[in-house]
Parts: structure tokens; sequence; C-alpha cells
């Protein structure tokens, strides 16, 4: 693979011959990067798990090789939930738009969308039983009532806290992809 800066004895390369990686539209991305919440506390996880897999190996080296593979297999289960927070969002492809919950993940095609909008609601704040008042991004779908519209993305989740421009980027970045493939 060539490195991207320009060397001496090879010559500049144009936009055209390098594939950028949002080239590919089939393959689902998730427009906005996680926020400091959602990274926090999945290295709050890890961190946890880190101490956990190390009494394991204390237990292995001094107890039964069964109660550090009991100790082994809940770090294991702790790393998969970290990992599982980070991968929860909005992602869009070709294909629809996907919500990814930290239980369940949930993918509407294109053709099923109305719209995707902005809205000022009552929010939950960090998901917990608290609401305040915010922004929150809804998709509106041909098989559902309006009043039965998802939220997407809130001002007050764990990756838009305190970051209402990267919000509104994201908001807007979802809303013109549903723009554009709802035309075809």
């Amino acid at each position: 693979m060539p490195l991207p800066f320009l060397t001496a004895d090879r010559t500049f390369e144009t936009a055209d011959d390098i594939a950028l990686p949002f080239d590919d539209r089939d393959r689902w991305r998730r427009p906005y990067r996680p926020g400091p919440w959602r990274v926090g506390m999945a290295a709050l996880w890890l961190l946890l798990a880190s101490f956990v897999l190390f009494s394991a190996v204390i237990l292995a080296l001094t107890t039964s090789p069964s109660e550090a593979g009991v100790i082994l297999a809940i770090a294991l289960a702790v790393i998969l939930c970290s990992l599982r927070l980070l991968r929860v969002g909005v992602w869009v492809s070709a294909h629809g738009l996907r919500r990814v919950g930290f239980f369940g993940t949930r993918t509407t095609p294109w053709d099923r969308i109305v719209a995707v909008r902005t809205v000022q609601q009552p929010v939950r704040w960090l998901g917990l039983p608290r609401t305040v008042q915010g922004q929150a991004l809804v998709l509106v779908r041909k098989d559902r009532s309006p009043q039965d519209t998802p939220v997407l993305l809130t001002t007050h989740n764990a990756d838009f806290l305190a970051r209402t421009g990267s919000f509104d980027r994201a908001a807007d970045t979802i809303e013109a992809w549903a723009a554009e493939n709802r035309r075809g």
C-alpha cells in the first residue's frame, strides 16, 4: 500500500486515483462519531474487564481452573457489552436506515420511509427516565401512524450531550441520505 504523502521518486496522486472509504454506498456506516459519553462509558467497562481478567489469572494460578473459567466468562461478557455499547446508534446505507440498540437492531428500507425530520420535544437525558426539552431526529414511516414515530437521535443522548453542533450535522446528514434515497 503506498503511503499517502508525496515522495521524490513518484508522481503526485490525483483525487481520482484514490478510492475513498465512503464511496461504497452499500456499506453500512454511522454518519457521525460516537460521543464522549458513549466512549467514556465503554472505556470504563473495558477497565472493569481488565480487573476481572486479572482476577481470573490470579484465580487460575491459586485455585481451581473452573472458578477462573467462570470469572473469565464474566470478563468476556463485560468486553462484549462494551463493544456493543460502541455500536449503538444510527447507521445508513443504500439499503436503508438501521437503528442499532443495545439489545436489538431494526432496519427500515428507504422505500418505507416518508420523512426524517428534526422536531422540538421532550427527550430523555442519557437514556434515563428524566426528560428535558431538546431536539430529536424522528423517523416517519409509511406503515405506521404519524403519532408512532421512533426517535433516532436526540440532543441529550450519549452521542450528542452538550454537542448541539454535532447533532445538527448528524441530523442534516441523515436527512440528506433519506431525501436522496427516497428519490431513487
